[in-house]
């Protein structure tokens, strides 16, 4: 290969995450809302992948957002993530639940019950 190639997406999404394959600290899922975090974040050592994911959360995005808008694959946005949750610059939280899907567990709770009797 040349000096001019292209390495390639592989060689690309090994630099993107320092070698790694898996997310550190907590899992999350894909509807996970994430939010970048008041404090300033131009700091050195951040990728620009990084600091894209901390311009766009700053109104609160899913990981499955971050993964579309970087054309990243999810694995490589979660050890992303990962790392800038390490670093105190993002929360990354359950989304909350919508009150028609609590009242729909909850009808049908009650419609096993009465099935059951």
């Amino acid at each position: 290969m040349g000096a001019d190639e292209d390495p390639g997406p592989l060689v690309r999404m090994y630099v993107v995450t320092g070698g790694r394959a898996r997310p550190i600290g907590e899992a999350f899922d894909v509807v996970a809302v994430v939010t970048t975090l008041g404090m300033p974040y131009e700091q050195a050592g951040l990728s620009p992948e990084h600091l894209t994911v901390l311009r766009m959360c700053v109104r609160p995005a899913t990981v499955a957002d971050i993964g579309v808008y970087l054309r990243l694959p999810l694995n490589i946005i979660r050890v992303l993530l990962s790392d800038l949750r390490r670093e105190g610059l993002v929360s990354i939280d359950r989304p909350a639940v919508s009150a028609a899907a609590m009242n729909e567990r909850i009808y049908q709770e009650v419609l096993n019950g009465l099935r059951a009797l």
